[in-house]
């Protein structure tokens, strides 16, 4: 079956969840401003331009799940998605998630940004499949550490190669939705790379490759 990819910040959606999870921790005065919210600007400043440590951005990211009962958790994150989420989903990307599913394809979300954050999000879309990086939940609490390697660059194309050698999928006639170009591994891997809404690395790179390039604003 066809797998039609998509990355989920700032493609499927209008913002990113993984900076806006740390400013809404912030702003609810879970973990200290002055500090944290400084750090999470540069961390999402360096991935914007390509130079993001993304294990060291991890060990920042998940301390606050490991801080914090996965009860208490969820009780944000409810509030989280109800408040910042929901606002920013786009109805041109259900618009296209739903084509792909009329045409009979495999919907598959995969994103730098934690499960923890991103899982409630992709069902938003109706979207079953997941990669993300993972966080590691040992009786019942985050520890702050991952699972495996971080979805992240190449991450991405090692994660869905075991994906793929688990579900029986291919990349054959596969189409990756994404706006960044820390995707460039995975959109050279597919048959239909389509950049949505790219930054401007990405789309100086999908004008050179005669790549659709799309917008999911309004």
């Amino acid at each position: 079956m066809t797998l039609a990819i998509f990355d989920l910040d700032n493609t499927l959606i209008a913002d990113d969840s993984d900076f806006l999870w740390g400013q809404f921790l912030v702003d609810q005065g879970i973990v200290d401003r002055t500090i944290y919210e400084q750090i999470n600007a540069q961390f999402y400043e360096d991935y914007q331009q390509g130079n993001l440590d993304m294990i060291a951005f991890l060990r920042f990211a998940l301390k606050p799940l490991a801080d914090h009962s996965i009860d208490q958790l969820h009780v944000w994150r409810e509030q989280f998605l109800a408040e910042i989420i929901t606002p920013i989903l786009l109805k041109k990307a259900q618009d296209l998630v739903e084509k792909h599913r009329a045409l009979g394809h495999t919907l598959l979300v995969i994103t730098a940004t934690n499960r923890f954050i991103t899982a409630p999000i992709v069902e938003m879309y109706g979207i079953d499949n997941l990669i993300a990086t993972t966080p590691e939940l040992i009786d019942g609490r985050y520890t702050g550490e991952i699972v495996g390697v971080p979805c992240f660059q190449a991450g991405k194309v090692t994660l869905l190669n075991d994906w793929l050698a688990k579900t029986g999928e291919t990349l054959t006639g596969s189409y990756f939705y994404s706006d960044s170009h820390n995707d460039l591994p995975l959109l050279q891997l597919v048959d239909n790379p389509v950049a949505v809404d790219p930054d401007e690395k990405l789309c100086a790179f999908a004008l050179s490759q005669n790549w659709e390039i799309m917008s999911l604003r309004d």
